[in-house]
């Protein structure tokens, strides 16, 4: 059940006083994406998602646990309290039809007053170092970590719009880009220098192919049709000393940049569906293709697209509701 009536102390007696309203939704990991897709229509500044985790390290850092509910946080402008209050009984009625299919669990809409002074950095609070699979482990640029023998860190700082690495989706991506730095492949690519050319498509931060390159790879080339998502992209590159490595541009394929090693596509269903021959195109023979947010329902459908389109599916993971897929272009 949710719950506007949680809103109405902030929007009726605080709002003069501020300048954004926080609304936070405490949520099932699968209801993530559907949560966010509410808040966001309201909030346009983007989303912001605290998953489930347990503590470690005494308390300094954090492990993903799926099993715990996740927290949606939106942010917005408070300047107009009959525009907030609209907007939060908007943002609820939705939340509201959501909950009741009963398909998974999510809690009452929250809102909480930030004041300009706290603006810059409410969101970060919520944020927190991360290990995803054995190696990779995502430090907000803002928090400290004691880097254990082997760890490959990655310093993000993905603004209010850009995950760190925490939805299953890129949990699933990362883990994959691991699996290929573990089996040498990174370093084995068929550029001049050896190390394999990697392209992510729908880059966002950047995480995929910062990933990559920390783990071995060569250059790496992100495109976005966000050019917010170059912006954090290209930033994040230097913040990991990458700057050489990676290019960023707004577009999608074809890039005109190919052929590429590896192309990570962490999308969703229908548009990997759209762009498979596309993404088969920007592949060398023989070089890999790892396709994530495919909600499992629709795994059938991406499966047809890429065989289609001629790759063959090598390996399958999952997490939860949530599929990726590894395939490859043929070696002609």
């Amino acid at each position: 059940m949710t719950g506007a009536a949680a809103a109405e102390p902030a929007a009726e007696g605080l709002l003069g006083d501020a300048t954004w309203l926080e609304l936070a939704v405490t949520c099932d990991t699968e209801a993530v994406e559907a949560v966010s897709e509410i808040l966001s229509r309201v909030a346009p500044g983007g989303v912001s998602v605290e998953p489930g985790f347990r503590l470690s390290d005494e308390g300094l850092g954090a492990i993903v646990d799926p099993d715990q509910p996740a927290t949606v946080r939106a942010y917005l402008p408070a300047r107009d309290p009959r525009a907030v209050r609209e907007a939060v009984a908007t943002a609820d009625r939705a939340l509201g039809h959501l909950a009741a299919f009963g398909l998974r669990e999510i809690g009452a809409l929250v809102t909480g007053v930030v004041h300009d002074s706290d603006w810059a950095s409410a969101w970060k609070r919520h944020v927190r170092v991360m290990r995803i699979g054995r190696r990779i482990v995502i430090r907000p640029t803002w928090r400290r970590h004691h880097r254990a023998p082997g760890d490959v860190v990655i310093a993000m700082d993905p603004g209010m719009a850009f995950g760190t690495g925490l939805h299953p989706t890129t949990r699933l991506c990362l883990a994959g880009i691991e699996r290929w730095a573990d089996d040498g492949l990174l370093s084995r690519g068929a550029a001049a220098d050896g190390h394999a050319r990697l392209l992510d498509v729908g880059c966002g931060s950047g995480v995929l192919a910062i990933a990559a390159g920390l783990l071995g790879a060569g250059e790496l080339i992100g495109v976005d049709t966000d050019p917010i998502a170059i912006e954090a992209t290209l930033a994040n590159a230097r913040r990991n000393r990458l700057r050489r490595q990676v290019r960023a541009w707004q577009g999608t394929v074809p890039t005109g940049a190919g052929p590429f090693d590896f192309v990570a596509a962490n999308l969703i269903a229908s548009v990997l569906v759209a762009l498979a021959p596309g993404l088969r195109d920007e592949l060398r023979p023989g070089g890999r293709l790892l396709a994530s947010g495919i909600f499992v329902d629709r795994e059938r459908d991406v499966r047809s697209a890429l065989a289609a389109a001629g790759l063959a599916i090598l390996h399958r993971v999952a997490e939860g509701d949530w599929v990726a897929l590894d395939a490859e272009r043929p070696a002609e």
